[in-house]
């Protein structure tokens, strides 16, 4: 099963050129410019437009239910026959927490701390939002296990970028 790779807004392009994506999912503030790679096809990228936020704030959108749905539901229909991209404006927060949801979706029998930790691993600044995996969490039935897991792992170390990296689906 090909892995999710998770990286920032400026380094997309790169990204998606060295892992040979068929698919991206883009998560990003509502009116944030961005420009789909040529080789994402129009029907193979996700835009998911969200803050990356906890708590209301003026002028941001808030993740909500809808927004983990489009999530899970561009998951689902990605036909894994090639890498995924999933990507932010910086890389660590909305990105990590939809690459932890994509894992624990797609692999409902592996355990969230083990998700958690392998995502640690790959990507030292991994922060993902807290509210994302809430709401994942609720929706996937995983009965706070997401939450703890995330938790456990802690605030990744600070960073304006997160280093592109992939989490591995098996």
């Amino acid at each position: 099963m090909p892995s999710v790779h998770v990286c920032s807004l400026s380094r997309l392009p790169e990204t998606v050129a060295a892992t040979g994506a068929s698919h991206v999912l883009t998560l990003i503030n509502v009116g944030t410019p961005m420009e789909r790679p040529a080789a994402i096809r129009p029907e193979c990228h996700g835009v998911v437009g969200v803050s990356d936020i906890v708590a209301p704030l003026d002028g941001h959108v808030l993740p909500a239910d809808a927004h983990v749905r489009q999530i899970l539901d561009f998951v689902a229909a990605w036909p894994r026959e090639q890498p995924l991209v999933i990507h932010c404006y910086a890389g660590i927060s909305r990105s990590t927490a939809a690459a932890f949801i994509a894992a624990c979706a797609l692999k409902p029998e592996r355990d969230e701390a083990e998700i958690a930790a392998t995502l640690r691993r790959a990507s030292p600044s991994a922060t993902p939002n807290r509210l994302f995996v809430e709401i994942a969490d609720r929706m996937l039935g995983r009965n706070g296990r997401m939450v703890a897991a995330i938790a456990e792992i802690g605030r990744g170390a600070e960073a304006f970028e997160g280093e592109p990296f992939h989490l591995a689906l098996a």
